[in-house]
């Protein structure tokens, strides 16, 4: 069933500005002609799959700690999503929130490196996620009504773009 659905979704997103990451399974994603996997902190490690799927595959890594972080970056991962920063009911299991000044110190610390931030992230508080350095947010809660999605994606676009253009 998920290689169904990474394959229909590489097919929709083929040829767009969107990157498909299929979550956890490497192997299903290459197959399925995605671009690439998210890996948790369950999964083969990033060096690992860097070496067997090459310099294309697109590969991010699920971080709680400044230093998961670091180790992303150095074992080849073109990204990381930090958290949580807030406080959230489906990363309760992950500890207590990592808050906005550790994302600040991790955004400045791998300036040239993508972190995306994760974890109770809201559009109250999405603009600063970015005010502290996050290249993008990543959200369940935030993205999970399919009636309100276009508006929502366009008030987060609009955070970013604020803050870029300043």
């Amino acid at each position: 069933m998920l290689y169904q659905l990474a394959t229909e979704a590489a097919r929709i997103t083929r040829g767009t500005a969107t990157r498909l990451l299929v979550n956890d399974r490497a192997d299903i994603a290459r197959a399925a002609g995605a671009d690439g996997v998210h890996l948790t902190t369950q999964s083969l490690p990033a060096g690992q799959v860097r070496e067997t799927y090459g310099s294309e595959f697109l590969i991010g890594v699920s971080t709680h700690s400044p230093e998961e972080a670091h180790a992303a970056r150095r074992e080849g991962a073109n990204l990381a999503v930090f958290g949580p920063v807030f406080k959230t009911e489906s990363k309760v299991g992950l500890g207590d929130p990592q808050g906005l000044e550790k994302l600040r110190k991790v955004a400045a610390e791998l300036k040239d490196f993508p972190i995306l931030a994760i974890g109770g992230v809201s559009l109250d508080n999405v603009a600063d996620c970015f005010v502290a350095g996050a290249s993008g947010v990543a959200a369940i809660r935030l993205l999970n009504d399919a009636a309100n999605l276009q508006a929502t994606v366009s008030k987060i676009r609009g955070a970013f773009r604020r803050l870029s253009d300043s």
